[in-house]
């Protein structure tokens, strides 16, 4: 079973990437500046994004199961003025930390995820805000020409995050069963099996080896393989296309990760 962050763990991070956020806000130019990672936003539409999101999951955290109303009805819209609209972030950061707070991480809560590996709890959801805030804290660093490597423990249990919520689903793999390991520097790594039962994602108990099958297939039938290495911060960045894979070390059959990125499993 794959260890995650504990939940307290979980928060102080969210806190912190959020007060990493809000400083790279306030050091910006302006915020009319181009984010070069989400180009069609500006620095301001990404601290609207930001601020809103934060909000919105604070009201679906203490929903519980059931699908909660936008918190954008009746909630203040982000201010223009820079020292208001940084003020408006830490708030809405408050309200996200004191929904988990009070829900505690084994609450049932609305996801969109119910097809991964990832459950649907108010801690699942502490877990994937808190990428949510290290990769846009991210996109916010590279826009002031200031980006800094995600903290080791962001960054491990980032690709994990990925993987189980993002990547795995029911949904068959349209293409040949295929396997891709990610290893990160930093001494973990990951296997995701695509195959007509979907994508699956396990923690490998070492530096992983050349897979004869993608799970579910019948043992004879060769997988396709390709495999990415970096460290952990890399992989995330990978995964989350804010960097080329050709930053990281790669073997096998490109192809595979190509036809992951354009999969969209609702299709």
């Amino acid at each position: 079973m794959t260890t995650t962050l504990e939940f307290p763990v979980l928060l102080r991070l969210i806190d912190e990437r959020s007060t990493a956020f809000r400083a790279a806000v306030a050091s910006a130019p302006s915020l009319d500046v181009q984010v070069p990672t989400c180009p069609e936003w500006t620095l301001f539409d990404l601290a609207q994004h930001i601020g809103e999101g934060r909000r919105d999951w604070a009201v679906t955290v203490a929903a519980g199961p059931a699908p909660a109303k936008s918190a954008a009805q009746g909630a203040p819209a982000a201010p223009r003025e820079r020292e208001a609209l940084l003020a408006w972030l830490a708030e809405s950061t408050e309200h996200l930390l004191d929904a988990l707070r009070k829900a505690g991480p084994d609450r049932g809560c609305w996801t969109w995820w119910e097809a991964s590996q990832s459950p649907q709890t108010s801690g699942a959801v502490a877990r994937h805000q808190l990428q949510q805030m290290a990769v846009h804290t991210y996109d916010a660093q590279i826009t002031i020409g200031a980006p800094q490597p995600l903290p080791v423990e962001v960054a491990l249990d980032g690709v994990d995050e990925f993987l189980s919520t993002c990547v795995a689903t029911t949904s068959a793999w349209p293409h040949k069963p295929a396997a891709i390991d990610f290893h990160a520097s930093e001494g973990r790594s990951w296997r995701l099996s695509l195959s007509a039962d979907g994508a699956r994602t396990a923690r490998l108990p070492g530096a992983g080896t050349m897979p004869a099958t993608a799970a579910g297939q019948d043992p004879n039938a060769a997988a396709a393989f390709f495999s990415a290495r970096g460290t952990a911060g890399e992989l995330v960045f990978i995964l989350h296309d804010r960097i080329p894979i050709d930053s990281l070390e790669l073997d096998g059959d490109r192809r595979i990760f190509e036809q992951l990125s354009a999969w969209d499993p609702a299709e």
